[in-house]
Parts: C-alpha cells; sequence; structure tokens
C-alpha cells in the first residue's frame, strides 16, 4: 500500500515543481525595459495638494516592485501619462442628527478618479494593450471628519488605482 502512495504521489511533486505560477500576472515583452511615468496633474475642481505626487510616486512604486522595468524621463520604451479628473466627497448613508433637527452623513464616500493613457513605443512593439484616455474610479468610505483620515484613505485608494492601471497595462486582464 505504501509502495502505490509513493508511485502516486512521487509524479505528482516532479509535476508540482515544473508548474511555475507568477502572481503578478504581468506579461512584459523582453524588449521592453524602460518606462516613462509622467506627473499625473490634478485637473479635478476639489483639489488636494499632495494628490498628484502621491498618486504619480504609487504608480512608480507598483511598477517598480512588479516589474524589472527602469524608469526613466524622457525617450523610453513605453509611456505613461494622465491626469486627476475626479476628487469627490459625497455621503452615502445619512442618519439623523442627535438634536433631531438637520440629518447628517452616517458615512462619507471619498472618489477618486483618473485618466491614463499608455502607449508602447519601443521597435515593432504589439499595440494590443496600448489605451487612451481610460478611466480609472475607486473609492474608499469613511466615517467622521475626514481631515485626520485623508491621508490614508488617499493612500488606500492610491494602492487600488495603480492596481487597476497595472493590470490593464501589463496584465493582459
Amino acid at each position: 500500500m505504501n509502495k502505490r502512495l509513493l508511485l502516486l504521489v512521487f509524479p505528482l511533486m516532479f509535476a508540482m515543481q515544473a508548474c511555475q505560477i507568477r502572481l503578478s500576472g504581468a506579461s512584459i515583452p523582453p524588449e521592453m525595459k524602460t518606462i516613462n511615468v509622467k506627473f499625473f496633474e490634478n485637473d479635478a475642481q476639489l483639489v488636494v495638494s499632495t494628490l498628484s505626487q502621491s498618486f504619480t510616486e504609487a504608480l512608480k512604486d507598483r511598477i517598480r516592485t512588479q516589474t524589472k522595468l527602469s524608469i526613466v524621463r524622457g525617450e523610453a520604451h513605453a509611456i505613461m501619462e494622465g491626469t486627476i479628473t475626479g476628487y469627490t466627497i459625497a455621503p452615502v448613508a445619512i442618519q439623523a442628527s442627535a438634536d433631531g433637527k438637520a440629518p447628517v452623513a452616517g458615512q462619507t464616500r471619498l472618489t477618486i478618479t483618473v485618466s491614463v493613457t499608455y502607449t508602447a513605443t519601443y521597435p515593432n512593439a504589439d499595440k494590443k494593450n496600448d489605451f487612451s484616455n481610460a478611466s480609472f474610479s475607486r473609492f474608499k468610505d469613511f466615517t467622521g471628519d475626514i481631515s485626520s483620515q485623508e491621508q490614508s484613505l488617499i493612500q488606500d485608494i492610491n494602492k487600488q488605482l495603480t492596481e487597476d492601471i497595472f493590470n490593464k497595462a501589463f496584465a493582459n486582464w
């Protein structure tokens, strides 16, 4: 009985070792070595002074940590650029106020929207992953005053947005 089990398990172990799973899911052509991630200007009606810088750096960090691409200025094998087009704070759950007068927001939603263009520029680039002015939007709900939690909310939303953008450009999802 033990010999049969070994004969069954042993080949499975080799088969499992031969299979490789790439968790990043990135499929970047070997000839693509550099990318220029341009600064994302904030064109939203409501402006947070640090949003452009924090979003641009979050996108660069995502690319740095999940690919072997070098981020450069100027000429590159690919270009990623865009603008922050929306930054809104809106109530999503209304509740009665403590004094019984005007209703108040029981829960509020911060939404950030970004428009992104990605272009592969290396010779003979397959343009199937290129996209222009693609809109990405993510939100995070919160309670209480935004001022004490705004930077942490922005960081969480930037993480979600950069994952979506990365997947569209590099993971063929």
